[in-house]
């Protein structure tokens, strides 16, 4: 499965502050049917593409949807270091170990 969403960026604070991007409910219902049996303690692995930048991650489950976490690596690489909750953000996702397309571009 493979999909294209645009959702707010969300703040978690912690030890140290960490980024997510908030699946829409649907699209995580979605995906939550279509990951069953790739599941890892609630989390799956995926492939994302935030503008030209590539990465792979697993989707964190909270409060009836996904979060795909937004290292540090990979907001450096999208120029997204400054990012702020709240902010919009477009990503395509792709189940990891599945085939399908490459990520559009």
């Amino acid at each position: 499965m493979e999909l294209t969403f645009t959702g707010p960026v969300v703040e978690w604070r912690g030890p140290a502050p960490y980024w997510f991007l908030a699946v829409p409910v649907e699209d995580s219902e979605d995906l939550k049917e279509a990951a069953r049996g790739l599941e890892y303690w609630g989390q799956v692995a995926v492939e994302v593409r935030i503008g030209d930048t590539d990465f792979t991650t697993a989707l964190f489950p909270k409060d009836g949807r996904y979060l795909v976490p937004l290292k540090v690596a990979a907001r450096r690489a999208a120029g997204l270091e400054d990012v702020e909750a709240g902010q919009e953000l477009t990503a395509w996702l792709r189940l990891a170990g599945r085939p399908g397309l490459a990520p559009p571009g």
